[in-house]
C-alpha cells in the first residue's frame, strides 16, 4: 500500500512559533507538537507562552517558552541561538506575531459629512505612531525573526517558513487601514522570500485566516443570549459557507498541509485563504 502523504509527521523537526502566547498561535504550537515537532514558543509575554508550553509537555510533547520581542533584532538573534542550543536548529518557522492598535483604527466604517469637525476619530485623526506600530509589528515583526532563524536553515533540506497573513490582505476591512495594509505587505513579503530562498530549498508560504471563533473573541461575536452581534451578522452574510471557522481543525489542517514535504513539497510563494469563501464573494 502506498504511503498516505497527507499524514504529516514532524518528528525530529524543530518548530519556532512567534506570538505563541496568543489564541491562534497557541493552537498552532500544540498542533505542531502533536505532529511530533519540538516547539519553541516565542512571545513578548513569557507567562502566556509558558502556559502553552506546559500544556504541551503535560501531553507528552517537547516545548520551551522564550521571551522575545519580535521588533528587537538583537533579542531575536539571541533567542535563535538559545533555541539552537536547547532544541536544535530551526526547521520550521511560523511568523504569527501581529495585531492591530486602537490609534490606527477609525471609529466609523465610512466617512460622512461633519466627521472632520466632530468628536469621532476619522481617517484624518489616525495617529502616525499607532500606524507605525501596526506596520512594524506585522511586517518588521515577520522580517526580523526570519533573519534570525532562516540562517539556521541554510544548506539544509526540508525547511519551511509559514507567515500568517489575513483576509485583510485581500479584502481590506473597514476601520483598520493600517492592519489591512500591513498584512498585504506580509503576503507580498512571503512571495519575495519564496523566490529569494528557492535555491536553498526553503519553502515560504502563508495562510490568510478568515473569521474564526475563539475564546478571546466569543464575547465580541455573540451576545449573552448566544445570538450573533450585528458585526457578526455582516461577517456571516459575507461568508458563503455561512459560519465561522474552527481554528484547531481548519487552520491546523492548512498549516499541516503546507508543512508536509511529501504533500506540498512543490508549493512555495502562495498564500492560502482559509475563509469559508469570504475572499471569493462579491456580495451579490
Amino acid at each position: 500500500m502506498k504511503e498516505n502523504v497527507l499524514n504529516t509527521d514532524l518528528t525530529g523537526k524543530v518548530a519556532v512559533v512567534t506570538g505563541a502566547g496568543g489564541v491562534l498561535c497557541s493552537v498552532f504550537s500544540e498542533v505542531l507538537a502533536r505532529a511530533g515537532a519540538k516547539v519553541a514558543l516565542l512571545d513578548l509575554n513569557l507567562e502566556a507562552c509558558q502556559k502553552v508550553a506546559d500544556r504541551i509537555c503535560q501531553e507528552g510533547g517537547i516545548a520551551r517558552a522564550y521571551a522575545c520581542n519580535v521588533l528587537d533584532k538583537q533579542q531575536c538573534f539571541q533567542v535563535a541561538d538559545a533555541v539552537e542550543d536547547q532544541l536544535g536548529k530551526c526547521d520550521i518557522l511560523i511568523n504569527g506575531a501581529g495585531g492591530n492598535h486602537p490609534a490606527a483604527t477609525t471609529d466609523k466604517e465610512v466617512y460622512e459629512p461633519g466627521d472632520l469637525d466632530g468628536e469621532v476619530k476619522s481617517f484624518f485623526d489616525l495617529d502616525e505612531a499607532g500606524i507605525s506600530f501596526v506596520f512594524q509589528l506585522n511586517f518588521l515583526g515577520t522580517l526580523l525573526p526570519t533573519q534570525a532563524f532562516a540562517r539556521q536553515m541554510m544548506g539544509r533540506q526540508g525547511c519551511s517558513i509559514l507567515n500568517i497573513s489575513s483576509m485583510n490582505a485581500y479584502r481590506p476591512l473597514t476601520k483598520i487601514p493600517a492592519y489591512s495594509g500591513a498584512k498585504a505587505a506580509v503576503t507580498n513579503f512571503t512571495q519575495w522570500l519564496a523566490v529569494h530562498f528557492s535555491k536553498e530549498g526553503i519553502r515560504v508560504n502563508a495562510i490568510a485566516p478568515g473569521f474564526f471563533l475563539t475564546h478571546q473573541n466569543a464575547a465580541l461575536l455573540f451576545g449573552p443570549d448566544g445570538k450573533p452581534t450585528p458585526r457578526t451578522d455582516k461577517i456571516l452574510a459575507a461568508t458563503p459557507m455561512g459560519r465561522l471557522g474552527d481554528a484547531e481543525k481548519e487552520l491546523a489542517g492548512a498549516i499541516l498541509f503546507l508543512l508536509n514535504e511529501r504533500a506540498a513539497g512543490f508549493i512555495t510563494g502562495v498564500c492560502i485563504p482559509v475563509d469559508g469563501g469570504f475572499s471569493a464573494y462579491s456580495g451579490v
